[in-house]
């Protein structure tokens, strides 16, 4: 594995929160795990030359090829030599649902354990967005997101996660996607899965997403955005890691009383604290953050509490993205409603802060975060 795939974010202290689920086996090895020079050192240790990896990496990234018979510049014996080893499949669509006129495709992927994890590729006039899961469930356990509720299974490895766009970018240039072939150009960790708790792989993903191709796919950083609900010590970590891409704070709430219990982490960083590092990320990158506020009804969206949230947000470089919740099947948490979002807009726009309300895709086909897998597992 490269050294960039790793279970954990940060070294826990004592007193300290693990999110690491059980020691289970790790993912074959794939291509998308390693840097360039580990895929050249991994085929000369399979007795081949090192250039074999270039040209692996160009059918992979480049051609985005999932058919070793999609390779003639491969001899039959060197694909059966070489694909197991360096491209062996990682994900299987269990299922893979359309709307918003076939737009929008979420898709649950079964991994070589059985794990079961989704991602979502949206196609809008001006891009195309693919949200891609960094870990199996979540061990965040929010109370109004179906994934949270589910707990976590594992973490994504680096590979998994790049699999994801790999075969959105598939889906794009085969047809399958309403609008005729298109190019990825956004990517966001807003799937299943914290992805700061999953600090390494999500790192090595980022690279391999961004790097040039063949080495990558090519996607700009600047059209990448990674979400955290506040994992502080990663959030300073990525502000080291000399990345263009958005940081994503999922905050839920301005206060600590009711955000201890939207967003149980907060018990343990505070929302003062979450800011102050997302502060740093910008001062570092000059990058706008995003705040991601799940409007909830009764609950999050008083008009006071918007009062508050523009008073914490006021002259920073900030954007706030509200989004409708969409309920998960049973819960009590619901959307709020259209007279009360109005006026929580009008409320963060009267402090100079930059609003927009998220366009609510794929309601139709579970389209909330750990719906459709929790379906499929049932």
């Amino acid at each position: 594995m490269s050294s960039e795939e790793n279970t954990q974010s940060v070294p826990p202290r004592p007193g300290q929160l693990v999110f690491a689920g059980p020691r289970r086996a790790k993912p074959p090895r794939h291509l998308a795990d390693l840097t360039v020079a580990e895929r050249r050192e991994a085929v000369a240790a399979l007795g081949e030359k090192p250039f074999r990896a270039d040209q692996l990496s160009r059918h992979y990234f480049d051609r985005l090829v999932d058919d070793p018979a999609d390779m003639p510049d491969l001899s039959k014996a060197l694909r059966e030599k070489l694909v197991p080893e360096m491209l062996p499949r990682l994900l299987t669509p269990v299922r893979d649902l359309a709307c918003d006129g076939g737009n929008t495709h979420k898709t649950v992927w079964k991994a070589f354990d059985g794990s079961l994890f989704e991602s979502v590729l949206m196609r809008y006039p001006d891009r195309v967005t693919m949200c891609v899961s960094s870990q199996a469930g979540c061990g965040m356990n929010c109370p109004f997101c179906a994934t949270g509720q589910a707990g976590l299974t594992r973490n994504l490895s680096t590979a998994e996660i790049v699999e994801q766009v790999a075969a959105g970018q598939r889906a794009l240039n085969q047809g399958r996607v309403a609008g005729g072939p298109g190019r990825v150009s956004n990517i966001v960790f807003m799937g299943m899965g914290e992805p700061l708790a999953n600090y390494k792989a999500v790192l090595g993903a980022v690279r391999r997403i961004t790097e040039p191709s063949p080495s990558g796919l090519g996607i700009s950083q600047r059209g990448v955005t990674v979400s955290t609900v506040g994992l502080v010590p990663a959030i300073e970590k990525l502000t080291e890691a000399d990345l263009s891409v958005r940081l994503a704070v999922s905050l839920h709430a301005p206060d600590d009383e009711l955000r201890d219990t939207l967003v149980p982490i907060n018990t343990r960083w505070k929302v003062q604290e979450v800011l102050e590092a997302a502060w740093g990320y910008t001062r570092k990158t000059g990058r706008r953050v995003s705040i991601e506020y799940a409007l909830i009804k009764d609950i999050n969206d008083q008009a006071w509490r918007a009062d508050l949230l523009g008073r914490l947000l006021k002259g920073k470089l900030v954007h706030v993205n509200l989004i409708p919740l969409n309920p998960t099947p049973g819960s009590k948490w619901t959307a709020s409603r259209p007279e009360d979002e109005r006026e929580f807009v009008r409320r963060l726009e009267s402090h100079g802060v930059a609003v927009t309300v998220r366009d609510t895709r794929g309601r139709e086909i579970d389209g909330a975060c750990g719906q459709l897998a929790a379906a499929v597992q049932t």
